[in-house]
């Protein structure tokens, strides 16, 4: 079953472990406003005791999530082929998506400033099909570089011979 969303002829490039970093300080950020909220709002309209529960409930949600954020992370890779470009990604919904070079429109690389704080760049290629479009997060920086200018060169040569 993993040959299905892993092909074992390729070989397979992770992500970087900052994307984890990226996720979880997000997630830090939100749960830490959410229990803020949660607190002031249950704290003065109900009691303080709902308040409380509500920031632990807040809490475990977000223990639970880090550790969804690094198994999510781990589970980012990619593979290039001689005639398409391979992104597995997904622990409990898996996912593979083929893109041939051929079938590119263009390509983008985009950071945002947490992403960027980082070191970290995304990949995204895009095809006359928004299904087939594929997304690479994590990347570092001149990695995300040096794909974007392969896979420009690939898809437009490849292009050119359909």
């Amino acid at each position: 079953m993993d040959d299905l969303f892993a092909p074992s002829d390729v070989s397979w490039t992770p992500v970087s472990p900052k994307l984890a970093s990226v996720r979880r300080l997000n997630a830090a950020i939100a749960a830490g406003v959410l229990g803020i909220v949660a607190l002031l709002v249950l704290g003065l309209m109900l009691s303080w005791l709902y308040g409380v529960l509500a920031v632990i409930v807040i809490a475990l949600l977000f223990g639970w999530a880090w550790i969804l954020i690094g198994r999510n992370q781990r589970s980012w890779k990619y593979a290039e082929r001689e005639d398409e470009l391979l992104v597995s990604h997904g622990v409990m919904f898996r996912e593979l998506v083929v893109v041939p070079y051929g079938r590119m429109q263009f390509v983008d690389v985009t950071a945002g400033p947490l992403h960027r704080a980082f070191g970290i760049a995304s990949v995204e290629l895009h095809t006359a099909t928004p299904e087939t479009d594929a997304r690479i997060p994590g990347l570092h920086p001149d990695e995300a570089g040096r794909l974007r200018d392969r896979l420009s060169a690939l898809g437009q040569a490849q292009a050119w011979g359909l």
